[in-house]
């Protein structure tokens, strides 16, 4: 049996991209994706599990290992009715190009009702996954962690000696969003919209999606002001809408405050505001948007009365065209903030051709479309978020 070298994950050789803060841990070491200060403002348990599934995280580190093995505590999330997550996938890249795949079925199990905050942890054991047969070369290397499994990393072990990452040439992405850009449901990691929009527009991916949690919350707008970014981007409206958290009045100083806060960090950085994607249930009716006890298959539906929108109730109508109107106000003296309106990226065209499964969320192929679109618009040569740099194509960021 090849002898493995046990790789520091601690002031050692491995950079960790994508996370915010990396708390030590009796297993090890955390990635988080909001900073302490911030989790210290939210004591919710979905809040809690949600940053700290590891959307976007990648180990990227230089190595001639033909062997890699990563040792972790999975958390594994369980919804009502014992519906759990599937097995979450480990993603590894060599020189930009997929290797392999795998999963850890070991962990605990996380017992969670996000609709009513009951939360109990069931402890489990450590896993594994082993990627065997590398190119013997010296080569860069992109581990992707699975978007929707808290992961604390135990131990990196190789074949080889690890040498720290080569210096990334690409622009930093910095993106906040709702569960469409956290992508729990998905695959894959690298199968995300923005993860998919990150490769094929050449930057560097911060993807703090947070499923549930794009709620203008003024502890993610102080992470995203310290948070070193080339290129910046705001998707909200949905769980807005769909948690009915807010009224007019309150989403139109919410939202200006959110982009003050942003801008005393980033006063001339490129920041697009993003409104909601085509999502019927919703547009002209008001949430909440909630499953409907027994319907099968499940969808969500929204259950506000629409009689109630003038008197300030929102809809992603509604969410759309105050988004557009405060973005069109504030970029008289802001040349560098720009708006897309979210149907550009899912409309009613690719409704009737790839409707949500469950009313809400994209499937797999809709996401690819949706990052495919955001890199043409976005990033593309006329973009707002177009920027200089190493353009070419990475599967990771």
């Amino acid at each position: 049996m090849t002898e493995l070298i046990d790789v520091p994950l601690i002031d050692g050789p491995v950079a960790v991209r994508g996370a915010r803060d990396l708390e030590r841990t009796a297993a090890g070491l955390l990635p988080h994706r909001l900073p302490a200060r911030a989790r210290a403002q939210l004591h919710d348990p979905h809040f809690r599990m949600v940053e700290a599934q590891p959307a976007g995280v990648r180990l990227v580190f230089r190595t001639a290992a033909t062997v890699l093995r990563l040792e972790v505590l999975a958390t594994k999330t369980v919804l009502p009715g014992d519906a759990a997550f599937p097995d979450g996938v480990y993603e590894l890249f060599a020189d930009g190009e997929p290797v392999a795949r795998a999963s850890v079925r070991e962990g605990n199990r996380l017992h969670l009702n996000p609709f009513t905050g009951q939360a109990e942890t069931v402890p489990g054991p450590a896993g594994a996954v082993s990627f065997t047969g590398l190119p013997a070369r010296e080569k860069e290397i992109e581990l992707w962690l699975p978007q929707a499994e808290v992961t604390e990393l135990i131990a990196l072990r190789a074949d080889a000696p690890v040498l720290p990452p080569s210096p990334s040439r690409r622009p930093v992405w910095l993106h906040h969003g709702s569960s469409i850009s956290h992508g729990a449901d998905q695959p894959a990691p690298t199968g995300v919209w923005p993860a998919v929009a990150a490769s094929l527009g050449g930057v560097e991916l911060v993807n703090l999606g947070l499923a549930g949690h794009a709620m203008l919350d003024p502890f993610t707008a102080r992470a995203m002001r310290d948070t070193p970014a080339d290129l910046i981007s705001l998707k909200v409206g949905i769980n807005i809408v769909g948690t009915d958290s807010m009224r007019l009045r309150a989403l139109t100083p919410a939202v200006h405050g959110f982009l003050d806060t942003i801008r005393d960090g980033h006063p001339d950085t490129p920041l697009l505001v993003v409104s909601p994607i085509l999502c019927p249930e919703a547009e002209e009716r008001p949430g909440p948007l909630l499953p409907r006890p027994g319907e099968e298959p499940f969808r969500f539906r929204a259950l506000g009365d629409p009689s109630e929108v003038p008197a300030g109730r929102l809809t992603l109508g509604v969410v759309r065209a105050e988004l557009a109107r405060i973005v069109a106000e504030r970029s008289a003296g802001d040349p560098n903030l720009h708006y897309l309106d979210g149907r550009e990226l899912y409309g009613e065209e690719d409704a009737a051709a790839l409707p949500l499964p469950d009313a809400l969320h994209p499937d797999a192929a809709t996401h690819r479309l949706i990052g495919e679109r955001f890199a043409e618009l976005a990033f593309g040569a006329s973009g707002p978020l177009r920027a200089g740099g190493d353009r070419a194509s990475r599967p990771g960021s």
